[in-house]
């Protein structure tokens, strides 16, 4: 496992160090961090067309994050992804996430996620982190009952699209991380499953794991590293709490993130637990990197980075090379001397 990482998209802001790269680096580098999960929708932190087209601009981006002691860990391509296929329920909220005058968002998508591509493959990317869209997501709960074909149907039409983006960057040779995320179609493991089998099981489709997701969901999030280990190839440090209300539950009342039963925490601040999720992960011979996103509802960003930073790197596991009882002498016994241990000999 690598890290401490942190993925910068909630820390970008209009003013000095968080409103370029250069300066987020230096700022994550100081506070321990020793890898950065990139987003690929701000051009003032990252420029995709330019990197995708320049050679010389990748390796000097590369070159600004090793100055700093960083490495780029991933590139994060979630907008993009809930872009691509969206219910037209959301479109005035989709509105601000595609430039001004777009008319057709999902084709735009659809360009800037083969463009990420590209730029995955000039930096040296191997993976990057994508929501699924959200065709279904209005259909979450069966009332009113959902027609037949409803569901298939959706899952069939987010294949249709994500294909040539997936062949773009199976030719890349860059991984897509699904996040299983509330409000997008890939929500959990079955429908991740859905999803993947509307890909054709393709190789590129892993998971980006972010167990406080799961928390929300009254998931196993320790049973589903074992289910999905080997499809894991991200994973979000991020915590979580569901605290039991006698007014509201796992929709959330349509409250505010800090009013909710379910909400979002630091890590070490909610009920994950890390200590055995790292162990897990470790267990299952996880070799990516532990990236830090801040999402709280209580605890500014920069105290949750700066914690952060530390926590991660106190729960990493560097897995034994060999067994602790390995100085005892074992060999291959024949089957007289495995009869005369268990006192059966003649």
């Amino acid at each position: 496992m690598k890290g401490p990482g942190v993925f910068l998209s909630q820390f970008i802001g209009d003013g000095a160090p968080f409103n370029t790269l250069a300066g987020l680096a230096g700022w994550a580098s100081g506070i321990g961090f020793r890898g950065v999960m990139v987003p690929t929708h701000d051009a003032r932190i990252l420029d995709v067309d330019a990197v995708a087209d320049s050679p010389a601009l990748a390796d000097e981006l590369r070159g600004l994050l090793a100055h700093h002691g960083l490495v780029l860990s991933e590139l994060a391509a979630h907008r993009f992804g809930w872009l691509l296929a969206h219910h037209p329920a959301y479109a005035v909220a989709a509105q601000r996430m595609a430039p001004q005058g777009c008319s057709d968002r999902a084709t735009w998508a659809c360009a800037r996620l083969r463009q990420v591509a590209r730029a995955c493959r000039a930096l040296g990317v191997s993976c990057c982190a994508v929501f699924s869209g959200a065709l279904l997501w209005p259909y979450i709960h069966p009332w009113p009952l959902r027609d037949e074909g409803l569901i298939t149907e959706g899952f069939a039409e987010l294949g249709r699209r994500w294909r040539p983006i997936v062949d773009a960057f199976d030719e890349a040779g860059v991984d897509l991380c699904i996040e299983p995320h509330p409000g997008c179609d890939v929500h959990d493991g079955v429908t991740f499953e859905r999803f993947r089998t509307a890909l054709g099981e393709h190789p590129r489709i892993k998971l980006l794991y972010d167990p406080s997701h799961m928390v929300l969901q009254g998931m196993d999030y320790l049973g589903f590293i074992d289910v999905y280990a080997p499809l894991i190839a991200a994973f979000h440090v991020k915590d979580a709490e569901f605290r039991a209300s006698a007014r509201s539950g796992a929709f959330g009342g349509f409250q505010a993130w800090i009013d909710r039963p379910g909400r979002y925490r630091s890590p070490g601040d909610g009920a994950i637990d890390f200590r055995a999720v790292f162990s897990r992960l470790a267990q299952h011979g996880y070799g990516g990197w532990a990236t830090l996103e801040w999402e709280c509802c209580l605890k500014r960003a920069q105290d949750c980075a700066a914690e952060g930073a530390a926590f991660i790197a106190r729960h990493m596991i560097a897995v034994a090379e060999h067994d602790f009882d390995a100085s005892l002498s074992r060999r291959t016994l024949s089957h007289e001397e495995i009869r005369r241990a268990l006192g059966l000999a003649t």
